[in-house]
């Protein structure tokens, strides 16, 4: 019998938010949000971490000429996958399906959505990706916190400290969690 307080885990964790936990070691992940654009459990998963700022636009990366009007996009580190390539995504929010992120988005297509939502458009280098049941594993041992992504808290200015807004959100014990140094021994 089936413990009725345990959540299940959504079969399709497309449009979540993933939050570190404040125990997470892994320096790739250690305090990082990250938004999961394609998720099949049988597939596996793909997503962008959300709040790691490079502090760099797509002018200061690109060695030719930069795509015009795209050279003060921002960039962000997106993850430990693929950090030789640069990526255009566009986030989208559908009123009935929440937010959608379309990755590899194509200079026109970057260009056309920068005109209509200006913070929409990001730069990615390198993503996340799991393999068919590994995300589902790391969630069973409570690796990561699941939440729904909010308009307000992905704005550009709060995202280098949107996990620790987020730790505080849930309450005082991850709140004294998050505020732990990286090494106990400092305290």
């Amino acid at each position: 019998m089936r413990n009725p307080r345990q959540k299940l885990l959504p079969d399709n964790l497309a449009g979540s938010l993933l939050i570190a936990h404040p125990n997470m070691l892994d320096p790739n992940f250690r305090r990082a949000v990250l938004f999961i654009s394609a998720h099949d459990p049988n597939d596996g998963a793909m997503g962008v971490i959300l709040n790691r700022p490079l502090d760099k636009q797509v002018s200061d990366l690109v060695s030719d000429l930069p795509p015009e009007g795209l050279e003060d996009v921002p960039v962000f580190l997106g993850g430990p996958v693929g950090k030789n390539q640069l990526m255009f995504a566009a986030f989208e929010w559908e009123d009935a399906n929440g937010l959608k992120l379309n990755h590899n988005v194509n200079v026109s297509e970057a260009h056309l959505t920068l005109g209509e939502d200006p913070s929409s458009i990001r730069a990615f280098v390198g993503y996340a990706g799991w393999s068919a049941g590994q995300l589902e594993a790391e969630m069973k041992q409570k690796a990561w916190i699941l939440q729904k992504p909010n308009r307000a808290a992905l704005t550009p200015d709060r995202l280098p400290k949107l996990w620790f807004e987020i730790m505080r959100g849930l309450g005082p014990w991850y709140k004294l969690l998050a505020a732990a140094p990286d090494d106990p021994s400092l305290n």
